[in-house]
């Protein structure tokens, strides 16, 4: 029996009719001064401001017989029990279980619990100086080889908790390389020593083109200088993966090899192996601390009520905004240069899982599914596409991501490096990135009406653009943590509201396919009508080879 579409429920309906008249955000404000402490709400490491949607109490009750309907309650109850929630591929999606506590782990999930264990030993030995290079010198510099969450995970992590590395993972320096074209990894090689590199290659398959072509790149870089393959494989290269044969085949050591499951889908696999790359730049506890924060927003959404539940509050809000108000553009903006490479994680996070169009039984979808994610840090923002959400045609919801704290004591013991006057200097920026994260999204709310400006048609603000803010009090392992599981979260919710499958990404694989068709193309003679293409890829091709042929003979 296929599940009844969104638009097929009362409470949709209801919520359908309630757009037309909704009053403006200034209109809102005015009409309850009391708005925001009526609609925040809080889970562990984080406040959510909603004020400035463009909800009221019958949207938000509207919202909720939605969530009841669809029957959300018992699809998170099955996410957490291990229910086949990704049916197209028979599997369930249990990345919760990988931030369980450690006597949860060991008593109910050991292999979890031993690979993590695995992983902390291979971690400090490197950090001690007992895991060498091929000639006996120290391990400096670690480079990560994946892409896609074993790329975007990791990389957004270390970015964001760098002033929190522990003593013993100072002195590592860790890289990351995922183009398939090679350019990061040419970069990375100029200016590394064979002798001190160790390369961790993760791929869920251990077939990913893209990971395995710098794998390739880097065995061959260190076949210049070691002559023993088995000792250069032994001590240079880890295996990150849920296939051990594929590992062994590229030959991977087994005491090299750190696994994962094939439940664990790529765009949440940080809190798996895929972490080492965390837990080597920043030290085991620090990726420890990641888990716990992620373990105590998994439980606020797994038993708090739909209007006080963050992730669910969040996932409401962006339906309300897609589905209803047709608003199709969702900017991340955080104020906080740590997390520069947030919007991006996020990007693939939503749109990878809830870029859809069928339903999980396989029927065709006729509304609106995941909105464009796109962002930047904001203060950056503001110089670069502000201007279209202040006064372009577009509209946009946005997210605001802010720390209360930073540079206070706390920090300061963690950085190391900032006496009195130095901090002082940094506090007052701080202060005025809030202000001006606050001023935005006022302005983006209530327009012209958030200052009194002359009547000039340039310099005219609409306003009613909606937008929420996630408050930290700082950003620490602990509250990433908890954001990271609060998104993800979001989009489990979200996509059993449209009825979509978000563990599965069979629209990434089709093009992988056709480009190993198109790749013996390039080096054909032009003419060649062997293969049946398009006039656009086939002119392309040919004119690809006949640049390659000319460069070639002017040689």
């Amino acid at each position: 029996m296929t599940t009844p579409l969104l638009t097929g429920h009362p409470a949709f309906k209801f919520l359908a009719g309630l757009a037309s008249g909704m009053p403006t955000l200034t209109d809102l404000f005015q009409q309850n001064p009391k708005r925001a402490e009526q609609m925040h709400i809080a889970a562990p490491a984080l406040t959510l401001d909603f004020s400035k949607q463009r909800v009221d109490a019958y949207v938000l009750s509207g919202l909720e017989q939605l969530f009841i309907q669809l029957k959300l309650p018992s699809a998170i109850d099955g996410l957490f029990a291990g229910a086949e929630v990704n049916r197209s591929e028979g599997r369930a999606a249990l990345h919760t279980r990988l931030r369980l506590p450690d006597e949860s782990l060991d008593r109910d999930f050991p292999e979890v619990s031993q690979q993590l264990r695995q992983m902390e030993d291979l971690v400090c030995k490197i950090h001690a100086g007992v895991w060498r290079g091929f000639s006996g010198k120290r391990i400096t510099d670690v480079v990560n080889l994946g892409v896609g969450g074993s790329d975007l995970g990791p990389l957004m992590v270390t970015q964001a908790l760098k002033e929190y590395a522990l003593p013993e993972a100072r002195d590592l320096r860790v890289h990351f390389a995922s183009t398939i074209d090679g350019s990061q990894l040419f970069d990375l090689l100029e200016h590394l020593n064979p002798e001190t590199t160790l390369f961790l290659i993760a791929s869920k398959s251990f077939t990913t083109i893209d990971t395995l072509s710098n794998a390739d790149t880097a065995r061959a870089w260190l076949e210049r200088v070691c002559p023993d393959p088995s000792l250069m494989l032994r001590c240079h290269f880890i295996g990150i993966s849920a296939s051990v044969d594929k590992m062994e085949q590229w030959g991977i050591p087994s005491d090299n090899q750190l696994l994962f499951w094939p439940w664990v889908g790529g765009r949440f696999s940080l809190w798996s192996t895929v972490g080492c790359a965390i837990a080597l730049d920043l030290g085991m506890p620090v990726f420890r601390e990641l888990l716990a924060g992620a373990h105590e927003m998994d439980e606020h959404f797994r038993t708090a009520p739909p209007l006080e539940n963050v992730p669910v509050m969040m996932a409401l809000l962006g339906i309300w905004n897609v589905n209803v108000l047709d608003i199709r553009a969702h900017a991340i903006l955080p104020y906080d240069g740590r997390l520069k490479y947030f919007p991006p994680y996020l990007e693939q996070l939503e749109m990878e899982s809830n870029g859809k169009s069928v339903t999980q039984d396989g029927v065709p979808i006729d509304y609106a599914t995941c909105p464009v994610l796109w962002g930047e840090v904001g203060a950056n923002a503001q110089h670069a596409f502000y201007q279209l959400l202040h006064q372009g045609t577009q509209p946009v919801a946005s997210d605001f991501i802010l720390a209360a704290n930073r540079y206070d004591t706390a920090a300061e013991d963690v950085s190391r490096s900032i006496n009195r006057k130095h901090r002082e200097a940094l506090v007052a920026q701080h202060e005025l990135n809030i202000a001006n994260c606050l001023a935005q999204s006022r302005v983006l709310a209530l327009g012209n009406d958030a200052v009194d400006l002359t009547d000039n048609p340039f310099r005219f603000y609409p306003g009613n653009q909606p937008s929420s803010t996630l408050l930290l009090e700082r950003l620490d392992a602990f509250s990433l943590g908890a954001l990271v599981a609060c998104y993800e979260h979001k989009v489990f919710t979200q996509a059993g509201i449209w009825g979509v499958n978000p563990f599965d990404q069979w629209g990434v694989e089709l093009g992988k396919q056709v480009a190993l068709q198109l790749q013996p193309l390039l080096n054909q003679p032009t003419g060649d009508d062997s293969v049946v293409l398009d006039s656009s890829t086939r002119f392309l091709a040919d004119k690809i080879a006949g640049f390659r042929r000319e460069s070639q003979e002017n040689k």
